[in-house]
């Protein structure tokens, strides 16, 4: 399976930005909207909530990813609940469920969110403007491989890949498998290999060297 490499562009689409906003979004800014002008937060608190959301990076995700990798108990307990496996590490992922779904060989996991944009920012951080995007939104849910081929990742015929949707319910992150050679390796060097992509399922681990 080839790594992914960030020297060639990913799939994208001008309606990112262009389309009108989805229900969800309304329905976001009106309850927004709501609770300001009923005082239960001001226009200040979540303007810095939502900086603090913003200021989020992979690197939470990273560390379950690598403890995962060195702690077999621990990787059960997070494919279990996510949440409360962060917890553990002192990680806030949010109110809102999120299931790990494990890479293996012969199993490679896909993340999408076809109705617009779900995904476990407390984690992963901000989702990529390709992820938004509507042809990713439909692409990876028909074709899959295709897709992944554009991200530079060519599947073996015989890998079975699952493509999971993310809601406003249930959110997915991708545990994927720890790259050969890393044995005796400590948790922040494996985290170092663990990137955003991977935790989408766009992309592998970096090779050990």
């Amino acid at each position: 399976m080839a790594e992914h490499h960030h020297d060639h562009p990913h799939p994208v689409d001008v309606d990112v930005d262009a389309a009108p906003p989805t229900h969800h979004q309304l329905l976001t800014e009106a309850v927004a909207a709501l609770l300001i002008r009923k005082g239960i937060v001001t226009a200040d608190e979540l303007r810095r909530t939502l900086e603090d959301i913003d200021a989020k990076s992979p690197a939470a995700g990273a560390r379950l990813v690598a403890r995962a990798w060195v702690d077999p108990a621990f990787r059960e307990r997070l494919l279990d609940d996510v949440n409360a496996a962060a917890s553990e590490l002192g990680i806030d992922a949010g109110h809102i469920p999120i299931r790990a779904v494990a890479n293996a060989p012969g199993l490679h996991n896909l993340i999408v969110c076809t109705l617009c944009s779900c995904y476990p920012r407390l984690l992963i951080g901000l989702p990529p403007d390709w992820y938004k995007a509507r042809s990713y939104r439909s692409r990876a849910v028909r074709e899959p491989r295709a897709v992944l081929r554009e991200f530079g990742l060519d599947l073996d015929p015989s890998i079975t890949v699952h493509v999971h949707d993310s809601t406003a319910d249930l959110r997915y992150m991708v545990l994927p498998e720890r790259p050969a050679a890393t044995a005796g390796w400590g948790e922040d060097a494996l985290a170092a290999l663990v990137t955003r992509d991977c935790m989408i399922g766009t992309a592998l681990p970096k090779a050990a060297l």
